[in-house]
């Protein structure tokens, strides 16, 4: 199986409007999250999926093909989905368009994980790094089993402790996903979304609805996603380390 990456990219985010197109050193944020998925699958396996006419045409002039989508998705993954329909590969890998510094290697993770657990929603995870508060409620946080499958995400610091004075090490999502046709033609199938996924405002939550088990692989990203403007200055000092 190929992968195809498609990268959601919507103007108008609630937190950060037209953060796709924020700069970070001097490119835009959707451009240096191409530049590292083209490392993974060539230009021709990429797509950036957008509602907006100004994100396509910046990605147009930077060589990279633009799949234009309803302004009326729910959710990035809703995004990925309503464009996978438009190409033919079976294993699509959504790269969220906020997470400029990630290691193309983790991609490159998620990827062999899918090949070896098909039946499976992958999504990668890593310890929370120095520069991200766990109790920040822009960061989901990840519970999981022994077989590295996803038991619940919140925004709220899981797991919790009873004893204060226990010392816990907190993970949080990295929002880097695999799928199938079959798996995102069900996320989208209600046209809603779930009880659970709108009280935490984390997509992924709607597959357990549909009793789609999800394998959480760990990354080594040391990456900061773009939620806000301040988290810019973050970014950019990850890179400016590379």
């Amino acid at each position: 199986m190929s992968a195809t990456i498609i990268i959601p990219a919507r103007y108008g985010s609630s937190r950060y409007k037209g953060k796709p197109l924020a700069k970070i050193l001097g490119r835009e944020m959707v451009l240096r999250v191409a530049d590292i998925c083209k490392k993974i699958v060539g230009t021709k396996n990429l797509y950036i999926a957008t509602d907006s006419k100004l994100i396509e045409n910046v990605v147009l002039r930077a060589g990279y093909k633009t799949i234009i989508t309803s302004k009326k998705c729910l959710t990035g993954t809703d995004r990925v989905a309503e464009a996978s329909k438009k190409i033919k590969s079976n294993m699509i890998i959504n790269v969220q368009g906020d997470e400029p510094t990630i290691n193309p290697n983790d991609i490159k993770k998620v990827i062999e994980a899918k090949k070896k657990f098909p039946n499976h929603v992958i999504c990668g995870y890593d310890k929370i790094n120095k520069l991200e508060n766990p109790a920040s409620y822009n960061l989901p946080k990840v519970a999981i089993n022994s077989s590295d499958e996803l038991i619940y995400i919140s925004r709220a610091l899981i797991p919790g402790k009873k004893n204060k004075l226990d010392k816990i090490d907190y993970y949080k999502q990295v929002c880097i996903y695999a799928f199938n046709k079959y798996q995102l033609n069900k996320f989208i199938s209600k046209n809603k979304k779930s009880v659970i996924e709108k009280i935490e405002d984390i997509e992924i939550l709607r597959f357990f609805d549909f009793g789609i088990k999800i394998k959480m692989v760990k990354l080594n990203s040391n990456s900061v996603a773009v939620d806000e403007i301040k988290d810019v200055k973050k970014a950019e000092k990850i890179l400016k380390k590379r």
